[in-house]
């Protein structure tokens, strides 16, 4: 509630301005198919699926067009809970539903999704012996704990292990998102200003006029800041508040 409030009280800092906010559509899952090289991960992205409610289909033995917005909801969380190596204990108690439950969600999941699962295993031998992993740029994370006899720490470090190449390549995605929308502003002589960055979009204020003209340029360079197997895809909305624009 305090976070709609904030985004309700973010307003342009000019009249006859409007606020302008593109967002990455669930970039890190697009990365993550770039990274696994899943057939069935990069097919749902490729086809324009909604990989939410594709994995809510599986793992609730629905058909895709039944997914309502709760299980929806639910896919997302496994999605994301089995990717980022939430266990069977998690998974059960963030949707609230048995250890067995979950275990048929997770062992369905890879099922459908195994490269995924050899991506997560042949990384975090990868880093046993590098002692570190990467983004897609290179950019390194050193994880030494990866070998401690705790079993806590090193758990801790396999997580790391596979949440940092997704995750990293996600924020050099968006710094060099950043860097071309900046200087694309500049060459095409758009009033707008960009004004911060929440976790994997932008935000602008430009004047009215121009909003459309903003909105095909940031469009074009967030896409076009990496290239990926599967399509990167941007929303751009518009508003006269931070809320309203999303």
């Amino acid at each position: 509630a305090l976070g709609r409030e904030i985004r309700k009280g973010f307003i342009p800092s000019e009249e006859g301005w409007t606020l302008l906010v593109a967002d990455y559509s669930q970039i890190e899952l697009r990365i993550l198919a770039h990274l696994t090289g899943d057939p069935n991960l990069v097919l749902a992205f490729r086809t324009g699926q909604d990989i939410h409610r594709q994995t809510a289909a599986l793992v609730f033995g629905v058909e895709p067009e039944k997914v309502n917005e709760m299980l929806r909801t639910r896919g997302k969380e496994v999605n994301f809970g089995v990717v980022y190596r939430m266990g069977v204990f998690g998974l059960a108690r963030r949707l609230g539903i048995t250890r067995e439950e979950a275990k048929a969600f997770i062992d369905g999941y890879f099922a459908r999704f195994a490269d995924v699962r050899r991506y997560q295993e042949d990384t975090i031998e990868k880093v046993k012996q590098d002692g570190y992993v990467t983004t897609l740029l290179g950019r390194r994370r050193y994880l030494p704990e990866i070998r401690s006899r705790n079993f806590n720490v090193r758990s801790f470090a396999e997580r790391a292990a596979i949440n940092s190449p997704i995750q990293g390549t996600a924020a050099d995605l968006l710094k060099i998102a950043m860097i071309r929308v900046r200087d694309r502003i500049a060459r095409d002589q758009l009033p707008a200003r960009m004004l911060l960055t929440v976790h994997d979009e932008l935000v602008f204020e430009v004047e009215r006029s121009a909003a459309d003209a903003l909105g095909r340029a940031v469009r074009t360079e967030m896409e076009g800041a990496i290239e990926l197997d599967v399509p990167v895809e941007v929303g751009v909305g518009t508003g006269d508040t931070w809320y309203d624009a999303k």
